[in-house]
C-alpha cells in the first residue's frame, strides 16, 4: 500500500456483538505494533473462543518507511466473504497499527455469500465503532547531551510537544535519549545545538 495521509490509530481494544439468523458474530479490534503481535492477539482470541467455527480477521500496520502492510483471512469460509469485508472498514477510517478479528458462532442458517460478507464487516465496523480512534502521530528517537543546569528546560519543552525522556545516563554532562513527534524535533535541536 501506499503511504496515505492523516493515518489513525486506536488507543484501546473494543468488542461487539452481532447476531443475524442464528449466527452470532463477534467483532474484536486490537491495537499492535507488528505482525507478531496481531497474531498474539488473534491466538488470545481463539483460546477464548475455542468453540466457534471461524475466526476471520483482517489487520493493516504501518512499516517504518511509511508503508502499510495489510493482510486478511477468511478463515475457511467461502473467498472473500469474510477478511475482505472486515479490512473495508479498517481502510475507510484509515486506522493503522489495528487488527480485527470476527469470531463466528453459525446459528444453522446460511446466509449467502452476500450476507456473510454483510455480516463479517458490520461486526467489524460496529467493534471500530466502540474503540477510541486518534489521529496518528509519527515519533522520532534520538540522544542529547545537555549541562545539568538545561534538564529542567528539556523536559518543560518535552512536555509541551507531548514528549518524554526515555533514558538518561548522567557523568560530567548528562546524555538523554528522547523521544517526541518527528515535527518538533528541529524546534529541540535548535534549543539545545551541543547535541
Amino acid at each position: 500500500m501506499n503511504k496515505q495521509t492523516s493515518q489513525n490509530i486506536i488507543t484501546t481494544s473494543a468488542e461487539a456483538d452481532y447476531e443475524i439468523k442464528k449466527s452470532h458474530f463477534i467483532g474484536a479490534i486490537m491495537p499492535c505494533n507488528t505482525e507478531r503481535e496481531a497474531l498474539q492477539h488473534l491466538r488470545r482470541l481463539a483460546t477464548e473462543h475455542a468453540n466457534a467455527n471461524h475466526l476471520a480477521f483482517a489487520w493493516r500496520i504501518r512499516q517504518d518507511d511509511g508503508f502499510i502492510n495489510e493482510r486478511c483471512h477468511d478463515a475457511g469460509e467461502p473467498s472473500g466473504t469474510a477478511g475482505r469485508p472486515i479490512l473495508a472498514p479498517l481502510e475507510g477510517s484509515n486506522i493503522i497499527n489495528a487488527v480485527v478479528g470476527v469470531i463466528r458462532y453459525f446459528g444453522g442458517v446460511k446466509l449467502g455469500t452476500g450476507g456473510l460478507a454483510r455480516a463479517y464487516g458490520t461486526a467489524a465496523k460496529l467493534a471500530i465503532e466502540g474503540a477510541e480512534i486518534q489521529p496518528w502521530v509519527e515519533h522520532v528517537s534520538f540522544e542529547l547531551t545537555l549541562e545539568y543546569s538545561q534538564l529542567q528546560l528539556l523536559e518543560y519543552h518535552l512536555k509541551k510537544c507531548k514528549g518524554q525522556i526515555v533514558d538518561q545516563q548522567f557523568s560530567d554532562r548528562v546524555r538523554v535519549l528522547i523521544n517526541l513527534p518527528a515535527s518538533h524535533q528541529q524546534q529541540i535541536i535548535q534549543l539545545f545545538p551541543d547535541y
